[in-house]
């Protein structure tokens, strides 16, 4: 099987890696940003004090949901405004052709190697560092049950809209930018510790390195699948199993 030949695009209205990674950050905290103050202007209508608002967005389901669902909308539309501007299409950055057998066959291996290569590290981690904790808690803002309708909000919330907004965001605009200017390797760890390092705030107690590690492995992996296939296809594919099995454990598998 022939590989595809790689053309990361010089298009009009190039930028420099640096502005690329402070576009995106700016995109990624932005979004988070807008939904905040527009979530504060409701919370103001309904006149809620701080308490009912807080329950309200930590207990809701609903209102995660519409929060997630805002916030991954908001970075593919302030990422389709800026690159609109450059006369930059969503093709040149891995949105090309139709999902072929091909795709699904990359996004089964990346998975599987995501899976084999993580789970080793974690193993030399544990051998070399004496209480190397992987037992801890990531704090994801959700509930810890659900049932019937708000399960499948659930589902779309985490499973469905952040794969796409991410991919979109990291393997394809940040690692396309990248490309063109720096070896392939080491774009792909400055976009894996870029898309790792929120996760290592996911705790209330320090720093969470086994998510940290996980998502950086995951990127790697992701990375590389964007690299052989050039397309964002099967990178989307292998990041909805990622969450599945995530939202599978908390959801299915702990309440059977």
């Amino acid at each position: 099987m022939l590989k595809p030949e790689i053309n990361y695009h010089q298009e009009k209205g190039n930028w420099s890696p640096i502005s690329s990674v402070l576009i995106a950050i700016f995109i990624f905290f932005g979004s988070q940003i807008v939904v905040a103050i527009l979530f504060r202007e409701y919370v103001a209508i309904r006149h809620w004090s701080t308490s009912t608002a807080s329950s309200w967005l930590t207990n809701s389901v609903p209102a995660l949901f519409i929060e997630t669902f805002l916030v991954e909308s908001f970075v593919v539309l302030f990422l389709y405004a800026f690159m609109r501007r450059r006369n930059i299409s969503f093709k040149s950055i891995g949105i090309r052709g139709k999902f072929l057998l091909r795709d699904l066959k990359y996004a089964i291996v990346g998975f599987s190697a995501y899976l084999l290569i993580y789970l080793s590290v974690v193993s030399v981690l544990q051998y070399l560092i004496h209480g190397f904790n992987t037992s801890q808690k990531q704090n994801l803002g959700i509930p810890n049950s659900a049932h019937g309708g708000n399960l499948w909000l659930l589902f779309i919330m985490l499973v469905i809209l952040p794969p796409i907004a991410e991919e979109l965001l990291f393997r394809g605009f940040i690692y396309t930018s990248l490309r063109p200017k720096m070896n392939k390797i080491i774009a792909a760890i400055i976009v894996s510790l870029l898309f790792a390092t929120p996760h290592l705030f996911e705790s209330n107690n320090g720093l969470l390195w086994v998510a940290g590690i996980d998502t950086f492995t995951l990127s790697m992996v992701l990375v590389y699948v964007r690299e052989k296939t050039d397309k964002l296809w099967a990178s989307i594919i292998i990041h909805f199993l990622k969450n599945f099995v995530a939202f599978a454990s908390l959801y299915l598998l702990h309440s059977s």
